[in-house]
């Protein structure tokens, strides 16, 4: 029962460490575009073997 009064405590500062950066990385932009990191590494595996071609 004692271990509760330690555990519990540490429990929600971890929670709330980790809702507080949640908060700063929507509030920061992060999470605006989720799609143009997938299609930007297909961009430059085509420009890397454009340049392979050229060679």
């Amino acid at each position: 029962m004692s271990v509760l009064y330690l555990a519990l405590p540490i429990a929600l500062a971890v929670a709330s460490v980790a809702v507080a950066a949640f908060i700063w990385s929507v509030r920061d932009g992060q999470l605006d575009d989720l799609d143009t990191p997938a299609i930007r590494i297909l961009e430059e595996d085509r420009h890397c073997s454009q340049e392979r071609a050229q060679k």
